[in-house]
């Protein structure tokens, strides 16, 4: 019996299990140190903006150490920094790596298959050429932020090719590099001479740690090529997340993911409340019971903790009153729980019983 048939209850122990054994990896020694020794050899700092698909997973695919690289996830991989929220996190984000002598590389990302276009990107109706419009959309905002020379923020337009993981880099002229299509053999010396025409206003040491990115996914894409990948999944999605912190939550069709950027939060709440009742009149998930659950990180005790627990809270609520409102023939077996994640140790840290909130 797959995770998606248990009971409701046995799938939430399950989610916690997950999360902590996330945790425990993150804080392991070798793991703390590769992460240093990452950061020493490549310095650029790395973000992604992605769908909440679960098979996006930037970090495995391109052989970096979890915690490299900062996620911003979001339903259907909709993003717009007019939004107040998301604006004043990726600025704060910006700043922050800035201040320690960073400059800041930023994947925007849309998703697709070679394969089937219906396992492409069900935000866009597996529109790709639609995602590929709006991921442009986003990083003409991005320039007009932190700047269109791109000396401290680079804002890159990547395709992710879900049968394959495989990298698509979008170039400032039109032109595009298929890492799908490149030989195994290729060094990373190689990879920079590839890149450097591709993108010629990137600084020096941005391209060499674009160049170890474009590696580790040669690499990884050799590595799919060799496995008997299952790719005709169903949609069973048995969770909401609203919020932050779930970088754990990375396998195909689990969660719902909606980050806490757009003004009208309760729209993606909507659409995933209508999507978890269709799993379930379907018979693709028992229909004993969802999740929705409700994160927020903090960086530090105190004050940013107790803020991050109120976070938590009001979205929880937020999240379940849009579903009581709007659904109410799903609203009975929703099971809502609100947690904050400590962003030290990676770790998920439950507030109390559904009935609190």
């Amino acid at each position: 019996m797959t995770i998606h048939q248990q009971p409701i209850a046995a799938r939430i122990d399950w989610l916690y299990e997950v999360a902590g054994r996330y945790s425990a990896a993150y804080c392991d020694p070798e793991a703390s140190m590769a992460r240093e020794r990452h950061r020493a050899r490549h310095p650029t700092a790395l973000a992604v903006m992605k769908c909440m698909d679960g098979r996006i997973n930037i970090p495995i695919a391109t052989n970096t150490p979890p915690g490299i690289i900062q996620p911003f996830r979001n339903l259907g991989g909709f993003f717009d920094l007019g939004w107040p929220h998301l604006g004043e996190v990726i600025d704060h984000y910006v700043h922050d790596r800035v201040c320690g002598g960073q400059r800041v590389l930023m994947l925007i990302t849309y998703h697709f298959s070679r394969g089937d276009a219906h396992r492409s990107c069900a935000g866009f109706a597996y529109h790709t050429e639609d995602a590929v419009a709006h991921v442009f959309g986003v990083k003409t905002q991005v320039e007009h932020v932190f700047g269109r020379q791109h000396g401290t923020v680079y804002p890159l337009v990547c395709g992710f090719e879900t049968d394959e993981d495989a990298l698509i880099l979008h170039g400032p002229d039109g032109r595009t590099l298929d890492v799908s299509t490149l030989p195994a053999t290729e060094d990373e010396a190689g990879l920079r001479a590839r890149l450097q025409p591709l993108f010629p206003d990137m600084p020096r040491q941005m391209l060499a740690d674009l160049a170890r990115l474009v590696a580790g996914n040669i690499a990884h894409v050799a590595e799919v090529r060799q496995t008997d990948r299952q790719l005709d999944i169903e949609h069973r999605e048995w969770m909401i997340c609203v919020g932050r912190g779930f970088d754990f939550l990375h396998a195909p069709n689990l969660a719902l993911i909606i980050g806490p950027y757009s003004p009208d939060l309760a729209d993606p709440i909507r659409k995933a409340g209508a999507i978890i009742a269709s799993n379930m009149h379907s018979g693709r998930i028992p229909d004993d019971g969802f999740l929705l659950l409700a994160s927020s990180p903090y960086q530090d005790i105190g004050s940013d903790r107790a803020r991050a627990e109120l976070k938590a809270r009001f979205m929880a609520h937020f999240a379940a009153e849009v579903i009581r409102r709007d659904l109410p023939d799903l609203a009975p077996r929703m099971t809502v729980h609100a947690a904050v994640l400590n962003w030290a140790t990676r770790g998920l840290e439950g507030l109390g019983s559904p009935s609190s909130l």
